[in-house]
């Protein structure tokens, strides 16, 4: 099969497109011939060494995927070959067959595409997290989503919006605010001119969000901390800035606010259960057009360079997929 391969930590130029040996499915595995693969933030970190999880080099980059199912291993009762699944093996999904846990692979709805399904279930699944589980949205209250173009960033103000917040979609370029706007946010707000606090205090009379999305971290994280209502609660998403800010304990006492972590890998072992729930509706939302996910950008996997560019240039818009099969 061709794979994307990383033989050293580096930019993603230092990766090959190679043939290896296809893989087989072991007991309780499904082996899944790749159509399309997503391209995520830890994706850009882990070619680099410098995610938190690094599989021993070399390895296949790519968490999740979408395509069908080719063989089963032993045990495995619910998928048959030929069925259109979407799978998350965690590692190795940039190639032309990947094998991932049975309890790792989804269906995918009749009116779901394989670009589409390559790149749902992180950003939704995560998103969905923080907001129902971790920051306990309310219908009702000010939610503030820093990235809101990115792709957890969008699926935010997508739920957001659903569970009936008033939502303020903030984004660094009035491009990126233009894009964000088809999901139909109440306020846009553009912090690349360092005025986010300021900003977010004129819209909410001064009280600041009862919410705050941030998957970006530096200095975005401090400005956040200074512009959250009393009782709000601050949600530590990730760090696409580069940069792993302080919390100064002194904001959090003079709020009353929380800080509160999203970590989905975590969530899922935790509470597998409660995991599979939110993804169950996440997944029936979707099949009654209640979510709209959109893929912005999309490259043939010899392409690689320019889609990972796309991250490290920090021009992300919605979700990017790498078409590992040329679509029919």
């Amino acid at each position: 099969m061709k794979a994307l391969v990383c033989h050293q930590y580096g930019p993603a130029g230092q990766l090959t497109v190679e043939h290896r040996e296809d893989p087989q499915p072991g007991k309780g595995q499904v082996l899944v011939e790749v159509h399309a693969a997503a391209l995520n933030f830890p994706d850009t970190l882990q070619i680099q060494g410098k995610y938190q999880f690094q599989p021993p080099l070399p390895f296949i980059p790519g968490s999740e995927v979408a395509g069908t199912v080719l063989a089963v291993g032993d045990g495995v009762q619910q998928f048959q070959p030929g069925e259109r699944v979407m799978a998350f093996p965690g590692i190795g999904g940039m190639a032309g067959k990947v094998v991932a846990p049975a309890s790792a692979v989804r269906s995918i709805p009749d009116n779901m595409d394989f670009r589409t399904a390559a790149g749902f279930a992180m950003v939704y699944t995560t998103s969905y997290y923080a907001l129902k589980q971790r920051a306990q949205l309310k219908a009702g209250e000010t939610l503030l989503v820093l990235g809101a173009s990115g792709g957890v960033g969008m699926a935010a103000v997508e739920l957001g919006k659903m569970l009936g917040a008033r939502v303020i979609a903030a984004a660094g370029s009035e491009e990126k605010l233009q894009f964000v706007k088809q999901f139909d946010p109440d306020e846009l707000v553009n912090y690349g001119d360092g005025e986010l606090k300021e900003k977010v205090k004129a819209l909410t009379d001064e009280k600041g969000a009862d919410v705050i999305f941030d998957p970006v971290g530096g200095a975005l994280f401090d400005q956040a901390t200074r512009c959250i209502n009393w009782n709000g609660r601050l949600l530590v998403v990730g760090f696409t800035s580069g940069q792993i800010p302080a919390y100064k304990a002194n904001l959090a006492l003079l709020k009353g606010a929380s800080m509160v972590g999203v970590f989905l890998g975590r969530f899922r072992r935790e509470e597998p259960q409660e995991y599979e729930r939110n993804f169950a509706e996440l997944l029936h939302f979707y099949a009654e057009g209640i979510l709209k996910p959109i893929v912005t950008r999309h490259f043939p996997l010899e392409d690689y360079v320019a889609a990972f560019d796309v991250f490290t240039e920090r021009r992300v818009m919605g979700k990017v997929v790498l078409d590992v099969r040329a679509p029919s």
